[in-house]
């Protein structure tokens, strides 16, 4: 077996496992193996080969990490509102526990369960209507919805 065969093998065998794998990286050492086989094709002896492949090799491994392709989402998920439908959604607020140095939380009646809620503004917390800015765990986090302020918040009586 001639040895660009070879090479186009192990290309193969990489483009193989990166079916499987899930990202890109073997993909761009299958391109050095390729780059291997067109250097075994040209006629360049095996050490010449192999340092063809591996600059090839590094050199679309170091482009796919600075490409957008190479970088995973930075988004907290937590907070992105196109992963977690519920932030953004408006909750309405009884009455606030307010401890001594912490947070003021409170438990609210939400899509039909009861959950935690902690309020992560900077000012004193009044019941009425807040948005959910973020969700830890069982514990949704809110805000006074925005561009509103408390006495805005408050429901008015209906006439």
């Amino acid at each position: 077996m001639a040895q660009w065969m070879v090479w186009m093998a192990v290309a193969g065998v990489l483009v193989t496992l990166e079916i499987f794998s899930g990202t890109f990286y073997l993909l761009m050492i299958a391109v050095g193996a390729g780059a291997g086989a067109i250097a075994a094709y040209a006629g360049l002896d095996t050490p010449a080969q192999l340092v063809v492949a591996a600059v090839v090799g590094i050199a679309a491994t170091v482009a796919l990490n600075r490409s957008k392709l190479g970088k995973g989402s930075r988004v907290n998920a937590a907070r992105d509102p196109n992963i977690n439908l519920d932030v953004g959604q408006m909750i309405t607020i009884e009455a606030w526990q307010h401890p001594a140095g912490g947070r003021a939380s409170a438990r609210a009646r939400y899509r039909g369960a009861l959950w935690d809620v902690e309020y992560i503004g900077a000012d004193v917390p009044q019941a009425g209507v807040h948005e959910i800015s973020e969700i830890r765990g069982s514990c949704l986090l809110v805000l006074l919805p925005s561009g509103k302020t408390h006495s805005q918040s408050i429901s008015q009586p209906k006439r």
